[in-house]
């Protein structure tokens, strides 16, 4: 469970409602994206770094086992050196933040190249992550307040960079540090989602002033609640436009089987599968090991509570839920906020402690009535996309087989579970894709007054 990696102290306290953005470690202008980029670990934890550097020129997919013999010797090599270090202790790291989340995102990628660059046995057995990385990723993870696994912020917040480092942080001049194909497609995939979290700061504005409205009654603060959600509206509008934009830039087949492997968690393959030991971790039994998902950006999150949408089926809103969506996991994006940055999760409480949604507010209000439904339909539209971008990405490419260079046994066995059609289609976290993307729209539309 989370708790077996949170700090001691509750995250979810008292919430006070004079807290700024940047208690939360939310930019005014950047948004949930550090203001500048995250430099280097230094001291005793170049070691870390230096064996990411390492495994980015040498490391491969352990399934790939038609790679040069001189690849799979240089992986057993890396995997070796690492066992030859010392556990370092994090305490140097503990008074800076954007070190913390250095040492996050390093030791979150080295845990992936360990674990994926491992050869392939038959039956599967659980994959073992050494002391030397294990032990201090769950130290840092506590000390963040986020799972110790790879989250949507080791390759998305924090994995980029200026490309005029004089210059300013704009959409055209940021982009992608780390990647594990090492192509562009890859890099497409992470900046889009970078600007979209980047964009979506104007967004979490709009709810900050709503957040501090204390009078309801006064006409001119009906009016600037109106303006804020044509404005929410047209902005969400924005964010599917980037969204689009991963299209033309990252190739499916590229993305499903030279990426999405590297981006695997611990229950990707299903719960009957053997998961991941994190060796020298009390409890690791009870560690979140999932994926990278959109379902953790802080953005789409805040969207969520700003407009009441109702994923876990609480409220009685119509049309009634179907059978499918009474089926799909209604705990998916209270679980996903355990991906988070502490400080993230603690500002979408902030939000929720609003005395009164903007939701109730357009019931009783004729006046925003339209303004509402609008920013909740264009939300719906975007999660549309999000559904077809995934049936791009995933579902069409799922029937595909892995490139010519791919073991032959191992795209033996990828067809022999394309034709048997065994389990669903699930995402890097291990859930139902499809009936979750369902779900999820569908408890959108209700939403609409």
């Amino acid at each position: 469970m989370l708790n077996s990696v949170l700090p001691t102290r509750r995250y979810a306290r008292m919430i006070d409602s004079r807290r700024s953005r940047r208690d939360f470690d939310i930019d005014s202008y950047t948004g949930t994206l550090p203001p500048t980029p995250i430099p280097q670990l230094e001291g005793k934890y170049y070691i870390w770094e230096r064996a990411f550097s390492d495994a980015t020129d040498c490391v491969k997919l352990g399934e790939n086992c038609a790679e040069e013999p001189s690849a799979i010797r240089c992986g057993e090599v890396w995997r070796s050196a690492i066992l030859s270090w010392p556990i370092l202790d994090i305490d140097d790291l503990l008074a800076d933040r954007r070190s913390l989340q250095r040492a996050h995102l390093v030791l979150a990628w080295l845990t992936q190249y360990y674990v994926h660059s491992l050869p392939s046995v038959v039956p599967p057995e659980p994959k073992r992550i050494p002391a030397q990385i294990s032990v201090p990723f769950v130290a840092v993870s506590r000390a963040l307040g986020i799972a110790p696994v790879i989250t949507y912020a080791d390759t998305i917040l924090w994995n980029w960079e200026l490309i005029r480092a004089d210059g300013p942080m704009t959409f055209d001049n940021m982009q992608i540090k780390h990647t594990f194909s090492g192509t562009d497609d890859e890099k497409a995939f992470y900046i889009v989602q970078a600007f979209v979290d980047f964009h979506g700061a104007q967004a979490l504005r709009i709810m900050d002033d709503y957040r501090s409205i204390s009078n309801f009654d006064d006409l001119a603060t009906i009016s600037k609640v109106a303006r804020d959600l044509t404005r929410l509206t047209a902005i969400i509008g924005e964010i599917s436009d980037l969204t689009q934009s991963i299209r033309p830039q990252c190739d499916p087949h590229v993305f499903y089987w030279d990426v999405r492997p590297w981006l695997n968690g611990s229950d990707a393959k299903g719960p009957t599968e053997p998961g991941w030991i994190y060796e020298g971790v009390e409890g690791g039994d009870k560690l979140e090991l999932s994926g990278p998902s959109g379902g953790q950006s802080t953005v789409m999150h805040a969207l969520d509570v700003f407009l009441d949408i109702d994923h876990k089926l609480r409220q009685k809103r119509s049309p009634a839920p179907s059978e499918d969506n009474k089926r799909a996991d209604r705990g998916f994006m209270d679980r996903m906020r355990h991906y988070m940055p502490g400080k993230h999760r603690e500002y979408l409480e902030h939000l929720e402690s609003v005395p009164r949604s903007v939701r109730e507010l357009a019931q009783t209000t004729p006046a925003l009535k339209e303004p509402y439904n609008n920013a909740v339909a264009a939300l719906k539209k975007l999660r549309d996309l999000h559904m077809r971008i995934v049936c791009l990405y995933i579902v069409n490419m799922s029937k595909t087989m892995p490139p010519g260079s791919r073991c032959p046994a191992a795209a033996m066995l990828t067809q022999s579970n394309q034709e048997s059609g065994k389990g669903p289609i699930r995402g890097t976290g291990g859930t139902s894709l499809v009936s979750l993307l369902k779900a999820g729209r569908d408890a959108t539309a209700r939403a609409r007054v």
